[in-house]
């Protein structure tokens, strides 16, 4: 990845002037020195393009630096094949990136695991197939063994479909697919964590809006009330989508492995990939928002400065400086620039 090209395209500028820039971020500058300092090298960026530049930098490193480590373990358990080489280098996030990894991550012990344990992952495999005359019950029967805890046909199919819902959850398209539906169609939602909860937020005790219509001082207000104690928030989506866009992907048919596959299906989404999605949804939102402050903030604080500094006069600023002359700088009564120099 050509991480110096990549940001000279998404943020429209030139080549040589994000190579300078980069460069000089490396070597420890400040934002500030680099913006007053070394204009003719980055071509007069500006505080906030730097800003935006240097944020970007980082987070593509992280992002490269993820890919290579994501890369080496999955090659060390010699799985590696050109499919996921490709999405791996293909993934333009963080969240893609760990989806692709999610089936190769070294996982904590499971009930999933547990199962795979007792021998019970070419049971799943077989239910997975959801042949039309296939009955559970009679595939169960051959992986009973009461040494590893599978006592009964029951024990065996249930132990199947734990490693059945943790392959769904592991599934990259399908978090592709359920992240976008939550964006598009999810809500997201508040309500009084109490009856003594803080009246303070008392707005937002019966709360509800679309997740791609939220307003960003909304969502820090929720932020704040659920940190205070005082606030239950959750984001859903329509009851029924996400059920229905999980077991289309999977179930193939209505055949009784059909009917378990669903079955795994829907303890997949509720107890492994909803809480994590809509973790995920919560973590975006906040960071938009947080951001969105920043901007607001510092549109506030430019009109601020650039209030007239002597009400009704014109006025010369200087700033003494000897290696770069001294900066002079002339501005009307109503605050607007006039003409700027350097002497």
């Amino acid at each position: 990845m050509d991480i110096n090209a990549q940001i000279a395209k998404e943020l429209g500028l030139k080549r040589e002037n994000v190579d300078a820039a980069v460069a000089l971020l490396d070597d420890d500058k400040t934002i500030p020195f680099i913006s007053r300092y070394r204009k003719e090298q980055t071509g007069s960026m500006d505080d906030q393009v730097l800003r935006e530049l240097s944020d970007r930098l980082n987070y593509l490193r992280n992002l490269q630096k993820r890919k290579e480590e994501i890369y080496a373990s999955i090659e060390a358990q010699e799985k590696m094949t050109d499919e996921i080489a490709a999405a791996i280098e293909n993934a333009a996030t963080l969240v893609e990136v760990e989806d692709i990894y999610l089936p190769y991550r070294p996982k904590r012990r499971t009930r999933a695991s547990i199962a795979r344990e007792k021998g019970l992952e070419g049971l799943a495999e077989k239910i997975m197939l959801q042949v039309p005359s296939s009955d559970p019950t009679a595939l169960a029967e051959g992986y009973i063994d009461a040494e590893k805890g599978v006592e009964t046909t029951d024990d065996a199919i249930g132990g199947a479909l734990d490693i059945i819902a943790e392959d769904i959850s592991d599934s990259a398209e399908l978090r592709k697919k359920l992240r976008l539906q939550y964006d598009r169609r999810g809500h997201i939602s508040a309500a009084a964590a109490s009856d003594e909860a803080d009246v303070t937020y008392k707005n937002y005790f019966e709360f509800d809006e679309p997740v791609s219509r939220i307003a960003g001082h909304r969502v820090l207000a929720l932020d704040r009330g659920e940190r205070d104690g005082a606030l239950k928030v959750t984001v859903k989506c329509p009851e029924g989508e996400c059920e229905r866009t999980v077991t289309n992907m999977f179930k193939i048919n209505d055949s009784p492995c059909g009917e378990l596959v669903e079955r795994a299906c829907l303890d997949s989404l509720k107890r492994l990939i909803q809480p994590s999605v809509e973790r995920e949804i919560r973590t975006a939102l906040s960071e938009k928002a947080q951001e969105g402050a920043i901007k607001v903030f510092a549109s506030n604080l430019r009109q601020l400065l650039m209030t007239p500094p002597i009400k009704g006069a014109v006025t010369l600023g200087l700033d003494p400086g000897y290696a770069h002359g001294c900066k002079c700088a002339v501005v009307d009564a109503t605050g607007k620039v006039l003409d700027t120099a350097i002497v």
